[in-house]
């Protein structure tokens, strides 16, 4: 039987899921294809239906704007996705009343392991950019590297729920303000996520380049196309650090790759090293 995963999006063309996927199944030799299927939030639903009843699936990369409709197609939801409600990774398991779908999030230890692997081991202060489904995974991600009290800078606050209910289970300080009012406690972080879509910031770069001050910080921009984004750019012109997008994108796709091959321990530096060379990643110094 032939294996099968892939990522889910709307849209999806741009993703380089497939090529990090696939360069580390080519490695561990694990015989499973990947693929990037175009389904939007209306579509969902009776996609996973018609996929329940396809042998060979053994997982789904889920990306937006699925990462909360999902929710309500799969039979199980465990570990952190459960606490903020916003899932990125199905697996499909065996169970005793036939195929289980289980839900998980695996952006939380991407957006870890991206900025410890840029050096930043604590964020006493920091700012989120945008306040969906990936800015409640960066709130999880900030309460692990320390941080206290979140300010999330957001176009409408009135959309903000996801990203207030996952501070409010995580027990986070939060502080939610218009993208308006960002630039200046922006450029003052020590830490900076980045979750709007490609080229949503220009307009706040603009801004925090015309203020002429140091960016001491460290920014990681979850948006990786086109890149370097404005906001990377005038970052780093400020001169501090940036993590391009496609590290988070990186370690969270190598703990999809350990549930879905089930081999989790065969996950090492050498598929690693693969998987960025595939995405033009620098290899790990392990």
């Amino acid at each position: 039987m032939s294996l099968r995963a892939a990522v889910l999006g709307h849209p999806i063309s741009h993703s380089k899921s497939p090529a990090l996927h696939l360069a580390a199944y080519g490695r561990l030799a694990a015989g499973i294809s990947y693929t990037a299927i175009d389904v939007t939030e209306e579509l969902l639903p009776s996609f996973m239906r018609q996929i329940r009843n396809q042998p060979g699936w053994r997982g789904l990369s889920v990306t937006m704007p699925l990462k909360t409709a999902i929710l309500d197609e799969v039979d199980e939801v465990r570990g952190v996705a459960q606490t903020l409600g916003v899932v990125n990774t199905v697996t499909f398991e065996d169970s005793a009343g036939g195929l289980k779908t289980v839900g998980s999030n695996t952006d939380v230890t991407g957006i870890v392991n991206a900025l410890c692997h840029a050096g930043t081991a604590a964020a006493p202060s920091a700012v989120i950019l945008g306040g969906g489904g990936t800015a409640a995974s960066a709130v999880a991600a900030l309460k692990e590297l320390g941080t206290a009290t979140v300010q999330v800078f957001v176009r409408d606050t009135s959309r903000t729920a996801e990203v207030r209910d996952a501070a409010d289970r995580l027990g986070m300080g939060l502080e939610v303000r218009t993208l308006a009012g960002a630039a200046r406690p922006t450029a003052e972080a020590d830490v900076v996520i980045s979750t709007l879509p490609p080229r949503a910031a220009d307009g706040l770069a603009a801004e925090i380049a015309a203020l002429k001050t140091t960016t001491p910080g460290v920014l990681l921009d979850v948006a990786y196309d086109p890149w370097p984004s404005l906001i990377a750019s005038v970052w780093q012109a400020g001169g501090g650090r940036v993590v391009p997008g496609l590290e988070m994108l990186l370690y969270q796709a190598v703990e999809q790759v350990r549930l879905f091959t089930r081999r989790g321990e065969d996950v090492n530096a050498g598929v690693i090293d693969v998987m960025c060379d595939a995405v033009g990643l620098a290899r790990r110094a392990l």
